[in-house]
């Protein structure tokens, strides 16, 4: 990956793979979506390169940081200590699907969840009901919700928005770069500002 793209995209000269670097979101985006986790204890899942980590531990108490491929966490370890971080986060190489996570994990009381929906093939329709992502957004939403009702959930902007209509009270927000809706993120308990739709421009 080229250093300028790293720069430009994440905030500073972190080390990425072509993945890792596709699955990141950019530094504008978890600034923002990071001051609503202020003071808290964040259980974070698919933490990738650790980008978003790095926007989370700026500003929360602790965080629980869980990851499925131990190439990814390798990187993030790297690039936390960089930030001057690495302290503030505890990194778990696990599924955060499987039972066993959830019962070696502390206490919580927010989560932010990303999972990976960064597919390529022409042919493949995002959705959240039955989730194509991974770990399926849907089921990881469940999940958590059991754990704690502030939860922020990435999702990418391809989706139909009335598969959210069974979800508890929420704020939807539009995440935008240059005109382009990048993404959405969605809003549970006390990290909701308004119960509608909102937007964030950049």
């Amino acid at each position: 990956m080229e250093r300028t793209e790293i720069c430009a995209k994440f905030g500073m000269d972190y080390l990425a793979t072509e993945r890792t670097f596709t699955m990141g979101i950019d530094w504008h985006f978890t600034a923002e979506m990071a001051t609503r986790f202020c003071g808290r204890c964040v259980l974070e899942t698919c933490t990738g390169g650790g980008f978003t980590t790095i926007a989370l531990a700026r500003v929360a108490a602790h965080v629980v940081t869980v990851e499925i491929e131990s190439a990814h966490q390798v990187q993030a370890k790297h690039n936390l200590s960089t930030a001057g971080l690495a302290d503030r986060v505890m990194f778990v190489l696990a599924d955060i699907m499987d039972d066993k996570t959830w019962k070696r994990l502390p206490p919580v009381d927010a989560a932010f969840l990303d999972p990976d929906w960064a597919v390529t093939h022409p042919a493949h329709v995002h959705r959240f009901v039955n989730s194509s992502t991974r770990p399926p957004a849907d089921a990881l939403l469940e999940r958590t919700l059991s754990v704690t009702p502030n939860v922020a959930l990435v999702l990418p902007p391809a989706l139909n928005v009335c598969e959210f209509d069974s979800l508890p009270p929420h704020e939807r927000q539009k995440l935008c770069m240059n005109q382009s809706h990048e993404l959405y993120c969605l809003y549970f308990g006390e990290l909701a500002i308004s119960l509608s739709d909102t937007e964030f421009r950049v």
